[in-house]
């Protein structure tokens, strides 16, 4: 069984519930993915901040120059996760549907990596090569 700990990004910035609106979005955005994960102190999963979350609550705020703004105002309370040691096609099914494009990975709610719409992709589609069909 391929598991998520085999396709996972190990490293990536992690975001703090008080931290800044601004501070936030330039390390979303500099991480070429469109979520982060939210911890507390001790590493552990508190939130989630997408793009999609963004957008709708930041036209306001940006239109009258709000900079109050701070991740906990916007991020999403309610994260799904993913253990490492989840298998790659269930998550691959999950993703399929309505379900984000992006997990973060956690062992003991601790945040320890994410994992990627992209990455699932890479991944099924190895498989897909190593497959030797005949007609």
């Amino acid at each position: 069984m391929a598991t998520v700990s085999e396709i996972m990004r190990h490293s990536l910035p992690l975001l703090r519930a008080e931290m800044s609106i601004t501070e936030a979005l330039d390390k979303l955005l500099a991480s070429e993915l469109s979520g982060l994960p939210v911890v507390d102190s001790q590493r552990q999963i508190i939130g989630f901040l997408s793009e999609q979350d963004c957008i709708p609550k930041l036209i306001n705020a940006s239109y009258h120059c709000d900079n109050r703004v701070t991740v906990n105002d916007l991020m999403r309370k309610d994260p799904l996760t993913v253990t490492p040691d989840a298998d790659v096609f269930e998550l691959a099914r999950t993703m399929g549907g309505a379900k984000p494009k992006l997990y973060p990975v956690v062992e003991e709610s601790k945040v320890i990596g994410i994992v990627t719409r992209h990455q699932v992709m890479i991944f099924l589609n190895k498989q897909l090569q190593n497959c030797s069909i005949s007609y």
